[in-house]
């Protein structure tokens, strides 16, 4: 059964940190299903100059086999010698890339600011850390947006928006972390991602933008003003002879600061009147403005409407042909991937999406959809634009989405296109007989392509996961989840948990369970406080009250007894006496993770400082620049649904505690630099040092 094993190379120490080499042994099918992915994968590389492709895809595929064609990924160009030598990145792709097929970057022409050399290459915009935080309850700290900048780093999109500086020093400070780090790191293919910051179009959130990124390589400017006829009149209260003046005195300032790569956008333009856009459009660009992005900010138009606004506009602008077109297209239609590539169909060279479309209201177009949507069809159902391909690498499409779903706290649905936990799952009886025979019956690409493996258990040889296994296991299912990012400290955190829930869990843990202890270490990276104890009392007679043991961040345990209206509420309560904090509890949910009375509970809470409490704070929305609570998210998993309760709430409250703490200093820092006396900032959290030791309802016991 043991017919091929990956290179060492390819498990050196830095990617399996447990063992110097480690082997992946796989069956038959698994083993069938690497080397069909590895033949259809060539579809990602631009058709036209397959001697350039940078990949060795091609030359893979022709030696596993060249007597079927895909229905997936077929292909009838031969590779040439060129093709197979690529360049590969480098960071923690790099190795890999030399190894393994999959993990190649995919070329991409030179990045010219305004002007793309390929006319059919499609730029990639992620603003994930921008729009996509902006959904409720979606608050990464910066550490979280680090993280997931170097996957979309890793995955090669062109364009990372990282923020809106401007909202609050702890999003500058991230912002401007990503600008110095990842938007430095340049790959052995001369590719880093543009590293772009929102603004509104006035010089002080431009000046604060651009204080932000200019430390990239490739900083970007993006400034808006609202266009249409029911946003000038009811919210900025200007006529459009003021829009225009405000919005070429923006890209104009932008300019002056030393930023040549600007994007502007007419904010709702789905709603605005031609002529107006026409106007506005071309004043951008005589001012200086190198992108114009057209958003459809209420998820208004229709595809066929969408894509004429863009001809319209390439057709009817003046300069036109000076700038990229781009499209920011909303979900509340549920149109917004097919009005992305509606707009690419008409000559838009600039998608911007989120990772698992999160943002506004109902969301962003998915990056993860568009992707694939231009992988799969792009070389021949884009009419006479070309054969368009964009440049991302889509093996790290798993591990980016469950990266962002675990850190926002929002999960996608099962049915999420690509990405959704039944994407390549089949229960029908004559689908199941279709994928036995060919996978292609019922499968359109394969989960490799998306960095997805199957594992053996899907492929009917499982490994139960109980409490005897051993790293190797688990770590090696984490990687067939999709979690091969996950660094040493995080793996051994989870390997901590595992061996937990497992002494206690009959007929071992289910790949459900597995991801739901995923979640729960999600935010560890965070961790002040740890609950190590817990015992609650509670019935239909007697008062709920909880003990509650926790270890600070000094080392030292303390413990609380409260009373509440359910022994849930004690628990909090309890917490909320030793951590020193006063919160209001927005949102509890808990979901069993799969059947049975031995199931693991997933519980979700959102909290928010009470207002004039101690950790009171704000967050200022990028577009319409209301100041509202900030809220933070936090994920328990157990077996005991308490315990799953009480983990979830101290997840949040960490979060809290560290963003607030970061603010603190902030604020300290520049009342130093302002030789300021008077500092009208909320004191910083107590973690340690005069919470007594042993307290019940409130007395010293």
């Amino acid at each position: 059964r043991v017919l091929a094993t990956y290179s060492p190379a390819y498990w050196s120490t830095k990617h399996c940190p447990t063992e110097s080499i480690m082997r992946i042994l796989l069956t038959s099918s698994a083993l069938v299903a690497l080397f069909a992915a590895a033949r259809r994968v060539d579809a990602f590389a631009p058709v036209p100059t397959l001697a350039v492709t940078g990949t060795t895809r091609a030359s893979f595929a022709s030696a596993s086999s060249s007597s079927s064609s895909s229905a997936i990924f077929s292909t009838t160009e031969a590779p040439t010698e060129a093709a197979a030598n690529g360049a590969a990145a480098n960071g923690d792709s790099s190795s890999l890339a030399d190894d393994n097929p999959y993990l190649q970057r995919r070329p991409r022409p030179e990045y010219i600011p305004g002007h793309i050399p390929d006319p059919n290459y499609v730029r990639i915009f992620d603003t994930t850390l921008r729009d996509g935080e902006q959904s409720p309850g979606a608050t990464l700290t910066s550490s979280e947006k680090v993280e997931i900048a170097r996957n979309l780093a890793k995955l090669g999109v062109d364009v990372i928006e990282a923020g809106f500086p401007i909202a609050s020093p702890d999003d500058f400070n991230a912002v401007q972390q990503i600008a110095d780090t990842v938007g430095r790191e340049v790959y052995d293919d001369g590719y880093v991602p543009v590293i772009c910051g929102l603004s509104r179009a006035n010089e002080k959130d431009i000046a604060v933008a651009w204080d932000a990124i200019k430390g990239a390589e490739r900083p970007r400017i993006h400034t808006f003003i609202a266009t249409s006829k029911i946003h000038m009149e009811n919210k900025l209260k200007k006529t459009p002879d003021e829009v225009v003046d405000i919005a070429i005195n923006a890209v104009k300032f932008a300019k002056s600061l030393g930023c040549d790569d600007i994007e502007f956008s007419p904010e709702d333009a789905g709603r605005s009147e031609p002529d107006f856009l026409y106007r506005v459009l071309g004043a951008a660009i005589e001012a200086g403005a190198t992108t114009l992005n057209i958003p459809d900010t209420t998820g208004w138009n229709m595809p066929w409407e969408f894509g004429e606004v863009i001809q319209k506009l390439r057709d009817n602008v003046p300069g036109a042909d000076q700038v990229i077109f781009s499209t920011h297209c909303h979900n509340d239609l549920g149109l917004a991937t097919a009005n992305s590539l509606a707009g690419a169909l008409n000559g838009a060279r600039q998608l911007e999406c989120t990772i698992n479309g999160i943002g506004e209201r109902a969301g962003n177009a998915s990056l993860e959809e568009i992707v694939m949507a231009l992988a799969l069809k792009g070389r021949e159902q884009f009419g006479n634009t070309g054969k368009l391909y964009s440049g991302i690498n889509p093996v790290h499409i798993t591990a980016t989405s469950k990266m962002v779903a675990e850190y926002t706290g929002m999960k996608c649905q099962p049915h999420k296109a690509i990405v959704g936990a039944n994407a390549f799952q089949h229960e029908s009886g004559i689908h199941q007989d279709g994928m036995i025979k060919n996978k292609s019956t019922y499968e359109i690409m394969t989960p490799e392509s998306i960095g997805l493996m199957r594992g053996e258990s899907q492929s009917g040889a499982g490994i139960v996961l109980g409490k005897h296994s051993g790293r190797n296991a688990v770590f090696t299912r984490l990687k067939e989840l999709g979690y091969g990012d996950l660094d040493a400290d995080k793996l051994n955190a989870i390997f901590t948990r595992f061996k937990e829930v497992a002494e206690k869990k009959k007929g071992g843990l289910e790949d459900e369970d597995l991801e739901a202890l995923v979640s729960d270490q999600a935010g560890s990276i965070n961790d002040l406080w740890e609950v190590t104890g817990l015992q609650v009392a509670t019935g239909m007679q007697g008062i709920p009250t909880a003990t509650v043991t926790l270890m600070g961040p000094d080392g030292v345990q303390r413990y609380v007894a409260a009373t509440g209206t359910g022994p849930v509420d004690a628990v909090y309560k309890a917490i909320d006496q030793i951590m020193g904090v006063s919160v209001e509890l927005e949102d509890y949910s808990m979901q069993s993770v799969n059947e049975g009375i031995e199931a693991l509970a997933t519980t979700r809470v959102v909290i928010i400082p009470k207002e004039g409490g101690p950790n009171e704070m704000g967050s200022t929305h990028a577009q319409s620049g209301i100041t509202s609570d900030r809220k933070f998210t936090g994920l328990g998993s157990d077996t005991d649904i308490v315990c799953a309760s009480a983990r979830a709430y101290v997840s949040a409250l960490n979060k809290l505690l560290t963003f607030s703490m970061r603010r603190k200093k902030q604020q300290t820092e520049e009342a130093a630099a302002d030789d300021v006396d008077d500092v009208d900032a909320a004191p910083a959290p107590e973690l340690a040092g005069k919470t007594p030791v042993a307290v019940c309802d409130g007395e010293l016991c």
